[in-house]
């Protein structure tokens, strides 16, 4: 069977729940993007995780749009952090070469735990994040660093880290958090995808298709966001991370 035939509505419905996580947690969802190209739909690891760069980064600027136009995007934010991600997953994406594919999907399994691992404290803690009065400008540009290499070297967007750093050391609020890392997801999945091409071949007809069905999901997501219980879907989409995480890292 060749890559992308074994395409079903279980698929479909996969690419909207990523849709619904970015647009709900302004990250997260991305992560699962990669195993559905690689043990649902059949494509090559490497190869799925370079057509999971413009899914993430159509998903994510859908959302970012969104948010521009309800004003919690603050753009300055996303100015510093951004160009940091980019250069970061540029180069993680020129790197991947000289990791074995399979190798690239055991690192993925190993950061979905990490996410998982976030998310459930997360929802667990009883005294939300707290926004810094005093903001840290380079601390927030190494760490945007840090996830744009993982974007290119695994294919996931790393909002699990963004998101955090905007609050804790960006000194932003919640929402505006949120809406700051689905643009910065945006700029970093664009640079890894520059980085990718030439390495490997893009089956554009199903990432056109999977890009627009997580973009509706974002859209649907950032509406939702607020009236769903946050800590109940965090430790639902942990508990989905660690299942997939597990059987990635088990079958190597």
């Amino acid at each position: 069977m060749s890559p992308g035939a074994s395409v079903t509505a279980v698929t479909w419905l996969l690419a909207a729940i990523i849709g619904l996580a970015l647009g709900l947690l302004g990250g997260g969802g991305s992560i699962l993007t990669v195993p559905v190209f690689t043990y649902l739909m059949g494509y090559e690891p490497r190869q799925a995780i370079a057509m999971s760069l413009p899914v993430v980064g159509l998903a994510a600027a859908t959302g970012a749009i969104a948010a521009l136009g309800s004003r919690t995007l603050p753009l300055r934010a996303a100015v510093v952090m951004g160009p940091a991600t980019m250069a970061g997953s540029y180069a993680g994406a020129r790197l991947a070469v000289w990791f074995d594919p399979r190798t690239q999907l055991v690192l993925l399994g190993a950061i979905m735990l990490s996410a998982a691992a976030a998310m459930w404290l997360r929802s667990r803690a009883t005294v939300a994040w707290q926004a810094t009065s005093h903001p840290h400008p380079l601390l927030v540009v190494a760490i945007g660093l840090a996830a744009g290499v993982i974007t290119g070297l695994v294919g996931v967007g790393g909002g699990f880290l963004l998101v955090p750093a905007l609050v804790i050391v960006g000194g932003l609020p919640m929402r505006q958090a949120t809406s700051t890392s689905l643009l910065v997801i945006a700029m970093s999945a664009s640079a890894g995808l520059v980085g990718y091409l030439g390495q490997v071949t893009f089956d554009w007809q199903v990432v056109g298709i999977f890009a627009a069905v997580a973009s509706a999901g974002v859209i649907v997501g950032g509406r939702l966001a607020g009236r769903v219980p946050a800590g109940r879907l965090q430790q639902g989409f942990a508990a989905l991370l660690v299942v997939i995480a597990l059987y990635m890292l088990v079958r190597g």
